[in-house]
């Protein structure tokens, strides 16, 4: 991990910086995130047919947000020491989606079509403002 990361901390952190010095921080959002839950342990399924592999653990997942809205220097959420579960303040994708709407000015509950007989949002049917994280 430590290897893989340091491919993108510099540069990450070099775009952050550049951002925040042209005064365009405030009014950009960074997302930056990877792959979900991939992890080195061998995964195997005789139902699928499956003996070799990386396991797939999709209950933790990791991103990091900048700017626009966001409150630096935080860190919400934590998983367990092998970064399978969420043991602490977990987020939902749709709380999240709802957040960076809000960070855009867009209201996710207003935000619908109407297709077949039901209402469509990005949110679906949740999302919640994750007040933590608003600057």
């Amino acid at each position: 991990m430590k290897t893989q990361a340091g491919f993108t901390d510099k540069p990450a952190a070099a775009l952050v910086k550049d951002l925040k010095a042209r005064g365009l921080l405030d009014d950009t959002i960074l997302i930056w995130g990877g792959e979900f839950g991939r992890t080195p342990m061998v995964e195997t399924n005789p139902v699928l047919a499956r003996k070799m592999g990386r396991d797939h653990h999709p209950q933790a997942f990791t991103i990091w947000v900048a700017g626009g809205g966001f409150k630096p220097g935080m860190t919400l959420g934590a998983t367990d020491d092998v970064g399978f579960h969420i043991v602490e303040d977990p987020v939902h994708p749709h709380d999240l989606q709802a957040t960076i709407l809000h960070l855009l000015g867009l209201e996710h509950k207003k935000l619908t079509y109407h297709h077949e007989g039901r209402d469509f949002r990005l949110t679906d049917v949740g999302g919640e403002l994750i007040t933590k994280v608003l600057a």
